[in-house]
């Protein structure tokens, strides 16, 4: 199995950091995502998509919240992708999204550990595509942090 590791350092204090992963209203600045619902607790729910038509989004990412840690952990499992052309992923994963969220120097440190990307070939393009977006994701996060009035 393959995984991604990324991390960013921010100018905010750890809770502020890791309100950033559930609000509903950052998801969507940080993440370009049309929509999000997020049930803040263990076993909530975590949705984002993408698209102009909220009756039929383009995409959508949804997991279940399996750790629950304010202001450390949120891991996110169970996850399902759709698409409006209702192609599915070529591939079976059992992906698994842990975000870690510490204080660090004047800020805290974010880290994402996604996890369960199969090594065949087959899964190579969707790989590439979650390492790419977790870069964008991260450069996101940054932006929307030094844009906005947090703590």
């Amino acid at each position: 199995m393959r995984s991604i590791t990324r991390e960013v350092r921010l100018p905010v204090r750890a809770d502020a950091a890791f309100a950033l992963l559930h609000t509903p209203s950052a998801i969507r600045a940080w993440w370009s995502a049309a929509r999000a619902v997020v049930a803040p607790r263990p076993g909530g729910i975590w949705i984002a998509a993408w698209g102009s038509d909220e009756d039929a989004p383009d995409y959508i990412t949804s997991a279940r919240i399996t750790v629950w840690d304010p202001p450390r952990t949120l891991r996110l499992g169970h996850f399902q992708y759709s698409r409006k052309d209702g192609q599915e992923l070529p591939f079976v994963a059992a992906l698994e999204t842990e975000f870690f969220v510490s204080p660090h120097d004047s800020g805290s440190l974010l880290c994402v550990h996604q996890a369960g990307f199969p090594d065949e070939a087959i899964a190579d393009a969707f790989f590439a595509a979650c390492q790419a977006g977790w870069a964008a994701t991260f450069e996101g996060i940054q932006r929307y942090v030094v844009n906005s009035a947090h703590p």
